[in-house]
């Protein structure tokens, strides 16, 4: 490997600067080439949840959002009163964050930023303070010493970042007056890694500061890239998840022209998202951010915190296929659910539920589905003998998305938290407007998943669930929760 004859012995005096070191061979044989056997399972910490925080289109707050997801209310709204520019876009529906009073679940950047922070901060960065802050709230964990701060890490990332940003400051550099136009806050509110940044420098956090930006499956990567910071001894507590906000007439004009997009829903917002359903046409473009705080288990023992679930498992694959399309097996999606699974060392037949990446494309939602297929149902996929579930029907499966749309890189964080929180109520959440669901989504000849249609269903045991998120470019990502029992 290193050419000519040169041993390990040569290799290693050069490593260190062709010193003199008396260097001890057996040691170096032992340690080198010979390394002690780690047991993986004990090296690696186990990871919980201990804190929550969301802003969606159904309203600022995790548990605000969830109560009013699982009672079946929608965030879609017409874009038609932002002005003359989305009244030109042929998508006019959006799932946009409702503006308003804190204590009504509406958002007012005032209501957590002070007017200095605001100008310093991206949109998306602004919705990534407040739900961290929620999630740290709800976490109760306020460090204090410089080794508490040193252990607290955040990882938070965005898909676009600022659309308008870049929009408007080009626009003022080339038409008025150039150099002068531009803010020298610019380039730093353009910087996916400085929404982790702000966190902070807020928090005075000194673990890892990491940002994900992987399209549409950003949140899901931030929180299980998290997990394993914690994993590995590199943080006690992460702060992790996503934010996303560029509802902006050229982001709606960049997905139109990829055909994306709904079109044919503009004269009812709320019927736009439509996951499975027969009559869908394409996905909705939503906003927000999710935030979870990760912590080691032995860590939230210790300081008596409450743990909503246990981080067990995360996947990443890629499909190498298209730029935008997933291959029609699914099998990308199919690997990154398994390994979640291998990871959490359960068997498919285990799951409870899954909170389906499905957009309401025609291609994206049958792809799952036949990846969840292959997954969970005997015999299929590679799926051993006892492994999978028998029929169809006991598969739980809904797509959160037809109520707030597609919040692109914060969707999957978004996404994991509500997934958590069915975990903690027993309920699923539904499966807005699938009012006729799609022949391609029929696994077999003798019944469905269950796809949770329309209403939210009360479940005794929802002990194991699988969050999935896909993005373009082929990038998957699964997270495996299970209920947490001391």
């Amino acid at each position: 490997m290193f050419g000519g004859d040169r041993s390990i012995w040569d290799v290693t005096l050069f490593s260190f600067g062709k010193s003199r070191l008396n260097l001890d061979r057996d040691l170096i044989s032992r340690t080198i080439l010979h390394p002690t056997p780690v047991d993986s399972e004990d090296a690696m910490r186990r990871v919980v949840v201990t804190g929550l925080g969301a802003v969606t289109p159904l309203g600022v707050g995790a548990q605000h959002s969830w109560t009013r997801l699982v009672a079946g209310n929608s965030g879609l709204v017409s874009t038609r009163s932002l002005g003359d520019a989305f009244d030109q876009q042929q998508c006019q529906v959006a799932g946009l964050v409702p503006s308003g009073k804190k204590e009504d679940g509406g958002w007012q950047a005032s209501d957590w930023l002070s007017r200095d922070d605001q100008r310093k901060m991206s949109r998306y960065m602004q919705y990534s303070m407040a739900a961290a802050k929620e999630a740290l709230d709800d976490a109760k964990w306020y460090p204090e010493n410089e080794c508490q701060k040193e252990m607290t890490g955040v990882c938070l990332g965005s898909g676009i970042g600022s659309f308008e940003e870049v929009f408007n400051t080009s626009l003022f550099f080339s038409q008025n007056g150039g150099a002068k136009k531009v803010s020298p806050y610019f380039v730093p509110k353009l910087l996916i890694n400085l929404a982790a940044g702000h966190i902070s420098m807020r928090y005075g956090f000194k673990g890892p500061s990491h940002a994900v930006t992987t399209a549409c499956t950003t949140g899901a990567h931030s929180i299980g890239d998290a997990s394993r910071f914690i994993a590995f001894g590199d943080a006690d507590v992460m702060i992790a998840g996503s934010a996303e906000s560029c509802i902006h007439p050229l982001a709606l004009t960049g997905f139109e022209r990829s055909r994306s997009l709904t079109v044919d829903f503009n004269d009812s917002p709320t019927k736009a998202s439509r996951p499975w359903d027969a009559s869908r046409s394409g996905f909705v473009i939503g906003e927000g951010a999710g935030v979870m705080v990760l912590e080691a288990l032995d860590h939230a023992l210790a300081r008596k915190a409450h743990i909503y679930a246990e981080l067990a498992g995360y996947g990443s694959s890629s499909d190498a296929h298209h730029l935008t399309a997933p291959p029609e097996s699914g099998h990308g999606a199919c690997r990154a659910m398994r390994l979640a699974l291998r990871h959490a060392g359960l068997p498919p037949r285990t799951v409870s539920y899954i909170n389906a990446h499905a957009t309401s494309t025609k291609l994206g939602d049958v792809a799952e589905t036949r990846a969840i297929e292959a997954l969970m149902l005997e015999p299929g996929g590679g799926t051993l003998s006892g492994e999978g579930k028998k029929h169809a029907q006991e598969i739980n499966v809904s797509s959160t998305k037809g109520a707030v749309g597609h919040l692109l890189g914060a969707a999957g964080s978004v996404e994991a938290v509500w997934s958590v929180l069915a975990m903690r109520d027993g309920i699923l959440p539904p499966t807005l407007n699938l009012d006729h669901l799609d022949e391609q989504h029929k696994p077999d000849s003798n019944s469905n998943f269950n796809y949770v249609p329309l209403r939210a269903q009360k479940m005794d045991d929802v002990n194991v669930v699988l969050t999935n998120s896909f993005g373009f470019g082929g990038t998957n990502a699964s997270l495996c929760f299970t209920k947490y029992i001391q």
